[in-house]
């Protein structure tokens, strides 16, 4: 009989990954929720198999950090008001992948699967957009010589559509007829 996969929308998972000391990173709170455990229980689980979690794959947040993301994404006061009395985790995709073999539930490893192909869309993401900013980049160092004369072309073209700003010579062959002097008798 197949057990029933939990259902977790990938977006949740993608808006949980933060990029932290340059690492995509999950915070253990948001870990804890899309497992179904508390937080306390999360790290609980974790510091008795403290040997499987390196500085690679998990790391505390500092005071400055925690600070930063409480302003941006909303995290409880650190004291008073049922708040956090320590600073937050930050798993790496290592770590979350590790996650699974130190929580032995099958909701565990299914979110673990679903967190993993968020790990994977967004590298794929990534590459894509540096790829894209490649191309532009070329396409703007080749446009960039041609800017020059693009400029020239401009300038001789509002040259040629404005309006003399002297009067200029006719063209072209001028009869000048002579005058003829009349005297006038009084004078």
């Amino acid at each position: 009989m197949a057990r029933k996969k939990p259902s977790i929308p990938a977006e949740r998972i993608e808006r949980a990954i933060l990029l932290i000391r340059g690492h995509k990173v999950m915070l253990d709170a948001d870990l804890a929720a899309l497992y179904g455990v508390t937080t306390f229980n999360l790290n609980k689980a974790v510091k008795r198999n403290i040997d499987r979690f390196p500085d690679d794959f998990m790391f505390q947040l500092t005071a400055e950090e925690a600070n930063a993301l409480r302003f941006q994404i909303g995290m409880s006061k650190p004291q008073g008001r049922g708040g956090r009395r320590y600073l937050p985790y930050a798993f790496t995709e290592q770590g979350v992948a590790m996650l699974s073999s130190v929580l032995h539930s099958h909701r565990a490893v299914q979110v673990n699967i679903e967190i993993m192909r968020a790990f994977v869309r967004l590298r794929q993401f990534l590459a894509t957009h540096r790829e894209l900013d490649r191309k532009l980049a070329e396409l703007e160092r080749k446009i960039g010589s041609h800017d020059e004369r693009i400029q020239v072309i401009f300038e001789a073209i509002r040259q040629l559509m404005a309006s003399p700003k002297s009067a200029r010579r006719p063209i072209g062959f001028v009869v000048k007829e002579k005058t003829v002097k009349y005297r006038t008798r009084a004078g």
